[in-house]
């Protein structure tokens, strides 16, 4: 059983409304800084709870889900039809969406993956040996912005899905009309209103 153009739609949407979601409590759940505890020549930084690392590399898995259920969501074969990729990006406006929907889809990978390293990193390493060092933990708004543009992908996704429904009907009407026409040609060549044979060579 194959997918509807509605259902790949919804799809996409689900894994990039939640991309954007855990990229925006991952951003509020996660403290502004450690607590430095001044040992012996070392600085020991205490944590609190945080589930940044974890919600952040969700996010960028749904996120990653979603782009590629919206790119193979404009080729797919509905109702076991594919068009050429010739007519499905014969338009500026298809190649434009397309581009920008592929550099969101990176840039907010990068915007979440970037803090959620960063953050893991500190919280796996807790002894320092410089004595002014004050337990940063990620930038604070990075993943958030990631969030946002992630949502921005699916949403480009999405308007690239509407146009590629306005090519394959564009294609599928020129298809008809092809054949009607080559039909018709047919029709005007073999019939003779006179009941008279076709001339022979």
């Amino acid at each position: 059983m194959g997918f509807s153009m509605k259902q790949m739609a919804l799809i996409t949407s689900f894994f990039g409304l939640a991309s954007f979601v855990l990229g925006v409590i991952a951003e509020n759940k996660k403290p502004a800084a450690g607590t430095a505890i001044k040992g012996k020549d070392v600085v020991i930084c205490k944590y609190p709870s945080d589930p940044t690392v974890v919600l952040g590399y969700l996010s960028v898995a749904f996120l990653i889900v979603s782009t590629i259920f919206g790119y193979i969501s404009i080729s797919y074969p509905y109702n076991k039809k594919s068009i050429p990729y010739s007519a499905l990006f014969h338009t500026k406006t298809m190649v434009v969406f397309f581009n920008i929907a592929w550099l969101t889809s990176g840039l907010a990978a990068a915007l979440l993956l970037w803090p959620t390293i960063t953050e893991q990193l500190h919280l796996s390493r807790k002894v320092h040996r410089d004595l002014d060092y004050t337990c940063p933990t990620a930038k604070t708004g990075v993943m958030g912005g990631g969030a946002f543009v992630s949502l921005d992908s699916c949403l480009f996704w999405l308007v690239c899905l509407m146009l590629a429904d306005n090519a394959r009907e564009d294609y599928f009407d020129e298809v008809e009309e092809s054949g009607k026409v080559d039909s018709t040609r047919v029709i005007n060549v073999d019939y003779d209103p006179h009941g008279a044979a076709p001339a022979r060579l």
